[in-house]
C-alpha cells in the first residue's frame, strides 16, 4: 500500500512517514504543491495526506487538480486534509473539493494511523493480507509469498497480481486490467499485459488459476481446497 504525504514542515512529514512505515505502508514525501503534483503524476498512490498551506501550490488547489485528472484511478484517490486551519468553514470547502477525511493540527500520531487504515478500508483497500490458495499477498509491503517462500515480482508485475486477486473469480478485461496497471489508455495492443500474465503464471504455478477468458480478458479463480 503506497502512501503519499505532501507537508512543508519536515518533522512532521519525518513523524508520519517513520509512523505509517512502522505499520507496514510504503511511502513517498513531497514538502511543497508542485513536489506533490510531479509525484502525483508520475507514481501510483493508494493514498494522499495533504496540508492545505503549501508553498508553490496550496493544498486547495492541488486537491481541485487531483480530482480533475483524466486518469480515473488518480482522480479517484483516497485524500486525507491534514492542517492547520481548522474552522467550520475551512473543513466543509475541503470535503466539499473531495477530501475524504480532515484532520486538525495538532493531532495524536495513533488517531492519524486509525483514520489512515479507516479511508483506506472504505475505498476498498486495506492492510490486511490477501491469501489465495498457498499464495500470500500483502498489499501494504508489496509482498509475495508461495508456501511460505518469497516470490521476487517486478512493480508491474505486483500491480496486476492485486488487481487480479482483488477481483478473483470475476473476469476481468484486457481494458480495464491494462488501463488500472499503467495508467495508459488501451490501445487494443495485448503483448505487454500478455506477457505479465505469462510470468505470473510462472512465478506463481498457476497455470490453472489464471484462466484466459477468449476475447475479453482474464480471471484469477480461487479453486476448492
Amino acid at each position: 500500500m503506497k502512501i503519499l504525504i505532501i507537508e512543508d514542515e519536515r518533522p512532521i512529514n519525518n513523524l508520519i512517514r517513520s509512523t505509517l512505515t512502522a505499520d507496514g505502508y510504503s511511502c513517498d514525501c513531497a514538502f511543497d504543491g508542485k513536489e506533490g503534483a510531479d509525484l502525483i503524476e508520475q507514481r501510483q498512490y493508494d493514498l494522499i495526506l495533504l496540508d492545505l498551506m503549501l508553498p508553490e501550490i496550496s493544498g486547495y488547489d492541488l486537491l481541485e487538480y487531483i480530482r480533475s485528472l483524466g486518469n480515473i484511478r488518480a482522480a479517484q484517490i483516497p485524500v486525507i486534509i491534514i492542517s492547520a486551519m481548522g474552522q467550520v468553514q475551512d473543513r466543509i470547502r475541503g470535503l466539499h473539493l473531495g477530501a475524504d477525511d480532515y484532520l486538525c493540527k495538532p493531532f495524536q500520531i495513533g488517531e492519524l494511523a486509525a483514520r489512515v487504515e479507516a479511508v483506506l478500508r472504505r475505498s476498498g483497500h486495506s492492510n490486511e493480507k490477501i491469501r489465495i490458495g498457498d499464495v500470500l499477498i500483502s498489499p501494504a509491503s508489496r509482498q509475495v509469498w508461495k508456501a511460505g517462500t518469497p516470490v521476487e515480482l517486478t512493480v508491474k508485475e505486483f500491480d496486476l497480481l492485486a488487481e487480479l486477486a482483488r477481483h478473483k473469480n470475476v473476469v476481468l478485461s484486457r481494458e480495464k486490467l491494462y488501463e488500472t496497471v499503467w495508467q495508459e489508455e488501451y490501445t487494443g495492443e495485448t503483448r505487454t499485459l500478455d506477457s505479465h500474465i505469462q510470468k505470473l503464471r510462472k512465478k506463481l504455478g498457476w497455470n490453472g488459476q489464471i484462466k484466459t477468458v477468449f476475447r475479453i480478458g482474464y480471471r484469477l479463480e480461487e479453486q476448492e481446497q
